[in-house]
């Protein structure tokens, strides 16, 4: 099997909305209620052609692309600049095999490089146990939780937000 981690083209949106919209239907790990459409998908890539400051990478296995991981900004009001989210999404097969850790790895070594970014930000919907365990082994550290936060499939979910200092 060859694995790569590489930035992510034009080429890898349709795989990324894919991957995506398959937790929006029928799970409540994404606040979305609705699928992306492509042309969503298309105008939110806008944000990471060169020169962004933000960070879109795919875990491309044999040609393939079967995850992906991000950074894009925390808040949009200007004191929020030097703050980002990150987010990692797998595609359900390759879950429990590591691909997410190497996706995230990949993006906060990218955000390390940059001076004048001065935290990363999770928020992970609830319950998500594997996701918020990567996380705290990454040297995130749990900051808070907004408790029933969000309402979907019938219920209302908490968020958990993990800090690291980058």
């Amino acid at each position: 099997m060859q694995r790569k981690i590489r930035n992510a083209t034009v080429g890898d949106l349709g795989a990324i909305n894919d991957i995506y919209n398959s937790y929006i239907v029928d799970k409540p790990t994404s606040f979305d209620t609705e699928p992306w459409t492509m042309n969503e998908r298309t105008a939110w890539y806008a944000k990471y052609r060169p020169p962004s400051r933000y960070d879109l990478v795919v875990l491309d296995l044999d040609g393939e692309v079967r995850g992906f991981a991000s950074s894009s900004p925390f808040r949009s009001k200007a004191a929020y600049d030097s703050s980002v989210e990150t987010t990692v999404v797998l595609d359900e097969s390759v879950i429990g095999r590591g691909f997410g850790r190497l996706l995230l790895e990949e993006v906060i070594s990218r955000l390390e490089s940059q001076p004048d970014l001065h935290r990363a930000y999770a928020l992970i919907a609830l319950p998500n146990e594997p996701s918020v365990r990567l996380h705290l082994e990454l040297g995130y550290r749990s900051v808070g939780v907004l408790d029933e936060v969000g309402y979907k499939l019938g219920g209302y979910h908490s968020v958990q937000i993990l800090e690291l200092a980058l």
